[in-house]
C-alpha cells in the first residue's frame, strides 16, 4: 500500500479508493503532489514548475531564483525561513529564535498502526489492515527531529496523520505551535464546511466559499466545545449529499483545537490542524519528545453522505472500543426532568415502578445524590452518598432497580469542584486558579486541575469506592463549564503554557483507567449536552448526549448536523415533555418519539404525569425501537432532506446487505399551499422489491430511489412525522 520510488524520490500511499503522493524535492524539502481518487502509477506529472516569483525568497546559498518555499506545496512547513504562509511548527530556541526549517532525513514503513502514548486514536485489529509510513525531518540548527506519521487503511478511503517532535539536542526547546498535519493543495475552487454552534444548538453545518487569506475554525475553551466542532471538510462547488468530491478532516482531541486554512497569492490552499497555539508553550528537555493528537482524513467521490459513511464506519469500528461497541444500547429513563434535585428513596422507587412495565431497560439517577447537594451550588468533588436523601445508600437504589428487572446508571461530574465542598476545604489548591486573582464562576462551580496527577488520582479513588461497592451498569459523565484561569499551582513559570494540554492528558488518563477497570460499565459523555462531542471522547465512551435541547424540532437540525461526521450509535436522543422546557414549543408524542428513535433511544420526563394514551404510545415506541434497534444503531444512516434547506426533513437507515430500510419523514410547518413533497430514498438494491410493512404496499428499490414517495399534502398541522419500514422480498 505504501511505496517509495528511489529514482523519483516519491512516496505513494495507495489503496483501491485513494492515492496520497508526495516527494523529496530539491533541498530535501517534502513536497506534496496529490491527494484524491486512486491512481495506479505516478509518472512525474506534478514535479513543481519553477517560476521566478517576485518577493518570494530562495533557499540559502542557492542562486536558483525559480525555486522558493513561498509557493511550494509542502508536507510540513517551517517558520520564518522563506515560506510566508502559516507555519506548521514554531519552536522557541534557547536564544529566543522562533525560526524552524525541517528537511527530510529518512523514512520507514511498518505494518499496522502504532498506538499514540496517552492519546486516543483510531486503531487496527490486525496489522494486515493498514500500513504506516514514518518520515523523519530534521532542523539541523535546532538539532530537533519531527517524525511525520501517515497510516493508510487497506479497505477504507482514510489516512490518519500525526507528528512527534524529538529533542535530540543538548538544550531545552519550547514548542509554541505544532500541527498534527498539514495538507497543501493545488489551486481549486473549494467550499469549506464547518460545524459551528452554541449551547443547546450544537453542530449546525455551515458552508462557505474559501476565499483568499486566512480562515480559522477553533476553540479556546479547553474543550472541543458547543461552539466549533473539531472538523472541517473541503468540497467541490457542485458537491451535494450524493455526488461530488468531499474531503473531511477530523481531529481526535477534546481540548483547544485549531483548523487554519490559507488560500495564498496564487490560490493554492494550505490546511493545518492540531492543538490550538493560543497560550500553548510546551518545554521539551533534551532526549524528550512531544506527541500530537491524531488527525483523520476521509475522502469520498459520492458527496457528503459518502464522506459521512467513511467517518461513521471508522469511528464506530476503529475508534469506539469495548463491550458496548456493537451491543444493543439500553433504553433509559433519567430522573432529571422528573425530580431535578428534589428526590428521595420513595420518589426513585416510583420511577422504577412506573418504567419497567413500559419496556424501559435502565434507570439513571442524575445530579444530586452526593455530598450535601440540593442545588447546583455545592458538593462537586465530594463523591460520597447524600444519606439524607438516600437513606439506604446507592446500594439500595441499585438493588431496587435490579430487582425491578432494570439496569442502574449514575451521574458524575468528575472534573469539577464546588467551593462549598469537603474537597475544597481540604485542598483549595486543587482548583485551577492563579493565586491573588479572583476565580471565574460558571454554574457556580470551579474546575479541578487535572494537569496534576494527585488530583486525578483523588477523583479516581473516590469513584472507585462507589463503583467497587455498588453494582452500576452505566455512567453519565458530565462537564458543565469551560476552563478559565488555566494556571496550575504546582507548575513553574516556564510550564504554565502546558497546563491546558496536560489537563486533557489527565482527563484521558482518568477515563482510560476507569474503562479498563470497569469494562462492563457503559459510559456516556456529556458536556451541558454536546459541548464535548468529539472523537477523543468516543474512544472511551461509545455514546454521548448531543444537546441539552430535547425539543424535537430543534433536534432535527442537531442530529442531522451531528451525523455529518458522527455515527448514530454515538448519539443519545430522549423523548421529553411538551411544551418543551428549553423552547416552550409543543409537539406531539409521536413526533418526539420518531425524532428520538433516530438515535440511541430513551426518555427524559416524569412518567407519573403521562396520560393513559401516552403510556400506550410509550409501549408502542419501545416495542418498535427494540424491533429495529440494530438497524438504527448500526445500519447506514443517510440524509435525504435537510432541515436547513427545506420545510420537510427525511433520513433513512439501511442494513449493510440492503435487505431492510427505515424511512423517517418530518414536516416542520404547515402552509396553505398544500405543497406536494416527493421523498426519494437512496442506497437500496434496485433489483429487489421492498414491502412497506406500514402500508402493505410493495415497491421496487429502483422505484423508491427514482420515483420516490409522495407525502399526503392533506395532512394538516405543524410538526408531523411518519415512519416506513421496508423489508426486501
Amino acid at each position: 500500500m505504501i511505496t517509495f520510488d528511489e529514482q523519483q524520490q516519491v512516496f505513494h500511499l495507495k489503496n483501491k479508493d485513494i492515492s496520497y503522493i508526495f516527494s523529496v524535492e530539491e533541498g530535501n524539502l517534502l513536497s506534496h503532489l496529490y491527494f484524491g481518487p486512486a491512481i495506479r502509477h505516478y509518472h512525474g506529472e506534478r514535479r513543481y514548475p519553477r517560476v521566478d516569483r517576485g518577493f518570494s525568497g530562495n533557499l540559502p546559498q542557492s542562486l536558483d531564483r525559480t525555486y522558493s518555499k513561498d509557493d511550494l506545496l509542502q508536507e510540513y512547513s517551517g517558520n520564518n525561513t522563506g515560506d510566508y504562509r502559516v507555519p506548521a511548527i514554531v519552536i522557541r530556541a534557547a536564544n529566543g529564535s522562533r525560526l524552524t526549517d525541517f528537511r527530510y532525513e529518512s523514512y520507514k514503513i511498518v505494518d499496522g498502526k502504532p498506538k499514540l502514548a496517552g492519546l486516543p486514536a483510531s486503531y487496527v485489529k490486525d496489522d494486515d489492515e493498514a500500513q504506516t509510513l514514518e518520515v523523519t525531518l530534521v532542523d539541523k540548527t535546532l538539532d530537533v527531529q519531527v517524525i511525520l506519521s501517515y497510516t493508510l487503511y487497506k479497505d477504507r478511503p482514510v489516512i490518519t496523520r500525526n507528528a512527534r517532535l524529538v529533542n535530540t539536542s543538548d538544550q531545552e526547546v519550547h514548542i509554541e505551535k505544532i500541527a498534527s498535519m498539514q495538507l497543501d493543495l493545488t489551486k481549486h475552487d473549494y467550499d469549506v464546511v464547518s460545524m459551528p454552534g452554541q449551547y443547546a444548538l450544537e453542530r449546525q453545518p455551515e458552508r462557505q466559499a474559501l476565499r483568499r487569506g486566512i480562515t480559522e475554525f477553533s476553540s479556546r475553551r479547553n474543550s472541543s466545545s458547543h461552539h466549533m466542532n473539531p472538523f472541517v471538510a473541503l468540497v467541490d462547488k457542485d458537491t451535494d449529499e450524493f455526488q461530488g468530491n468531499a474531503m473531511g478532516v477530523l481531529l481526535v482531541y477534546s481540548g483547544n483545537h485549531q483548523f487554519t486554512l490559507e488560500k495564498d497569492q496564487i490560490d493554492q490552499i494550505r490546511l493545518l490542524t492540531g492543538i490550538n497555539e493560543y497560550d500553548f508553550d510546551w518545554a521539551v528537555k533534551p532526549g524528550d519528545d512531544f506527541q500530537t493528537p491524531e488527525a483523520i482524513i476521509g475522502f469520498s467521490q459520492h458527496g457528503l453522505n459518502g464522506m459521512s459513511q467513511v467517518f461513521h464506519h471508522l469511528l464506530r469500528e476503529r475508534v469506539a472500543r469495548g463491550k458496548y461497541q456493537y451491543a444493543d444500547r439500553p433504553i433509559v429513563i433519567n430522573n432529571w426532568e422528573a425530580t431535578f434535585f428534589d428526590f428521595d428513596d420513595e420518589k426513585l422507587d416510583e420511577i422504577v415502578k412506573e418504567a419497567k412495565p413500559l419496556g424501559i431497560e435502565m434507570f439513571v439517577l442524575d445530579d444530586g445524590w452526593f455530598g450535601h447537594r440540593n442545588d447546583d451550588n455545592s458538593s462537586l468533588g465530594d463523591w460520597f452518598v447524600n444519606t439524607n436523601k438516600l437513606t439506604g445508600g446507592l446500594e439500595r437504589v441499585a438493588k431496587q432497580t435490579h430487582d425491578g428487572g432494570m439496569k442502574f446508571g449514575l451521574w458524575f461530574e468528575p472534573e469539577m469542584i464546588s467551593v462549598d465542598s469537603e474537597l475544597y476545604k481540604q485542598h483549595p489548591d486543587y482548583a485551577l486558579h492563579e493565586p491573588g486573582r479572583g476565580m471565574t464562576l460558571s454554574r457556580n462551580q470551579l474546575v479541578l486541575d487535572f494537569s496534576r496527577k494527585e488530583v486525578v488520582d483523588n477523583i479516581f479513588n473516590q469513584m472507585c469506592k462507589i463503583l467497587d461497592n455498588v453494582p452500576i451498569d452505566y455512567i453519565k459523565w458530565d462537564f458543565n463549564r469551560n476552563l478559565t484561569e488555566v494556571f496550575s499551582a504546582t507548575a513553574g513559570a516556564d510550564h504554565q503554557g502546558e497546563v491546558s494540554h496536560r489537563y486533557i492528558l489527565g482527563l484521558y488518563d482518568l477515563m482510560e483507567r476507569l474503562v479498563t477497570r470497569y469494562p462492563n460499565i457503559l459510559f456516556e459523555g456529556c458536556s451541558g449536552g454536546g459541548g464535548r462531542f468529539d472523537a477523543g471522547i468516543l474512544y472511551y465512551m461509545p455514546q454521548s448526549w448531543p444537546s441539552d435541547d430535547t425539543d424535537a424540532v430543534e433536534r432535527l437540525k442537531i442530529q442531522y448536523g451531528t451525523s455529518l461526521v458522527y455515527p448514530v450509535s454515538s448519539m443519545t436522543a430522549h423523548v421529553s415533555v411538551s411544551p418543551n422546557q428549553q423552547t416552550g414549543r409543543s409537539t406531539s408524542f409521536k413526533m418526539r418519539g420518531d425524532v428520538a428513535m433516530s438515535g440511541v433511544f430513551g426518555y427524559e420526563l416524569d412518567l407519573a404525569d403521562l396520560s393513559d394514551e401516552d403510556r400506550e404510545m410509550v409501549k408502542e415506541q419501545i416495542k418498535f425501537y427494540k424491533a429495529h434497534r440494530q438497524l438504527i444503531q448500526y445500519g447506514d444512516f443517510i440524509r435525504l432532506e435537510s432541515p436547513f434547506d427545506s420545510n420537510t426533513v427525511a433520513w433513512e437507515f439501511v442494513s449493510p446487505d440492503k435487505s431492510e430500510a427505515l424511512l423517517f419523514m418530518f414536516k416542520q410547518l404547515h402552509t396553505n399551499r398544500f405543497e406536494i413533497n416527493n421523498t426519494k430514498m437512496a442506497n437500496l438494491d434496485p433489483t429487489k422489491d421492498y414491502h412497506d410493512e406500514m402500508t402493505g404496499q410493495t415497491y421496487g428499490g429502483d422505484e423508491l430511489m427514482n420515483l420516490g414517495l409522495f407525502r399526503d399534502p392533506t395532512h394538516t398541522g405543524d410538526f408531523l412525522s411518519e415512519v416506513h419500514y421496508f423489508k426486501a422480498n
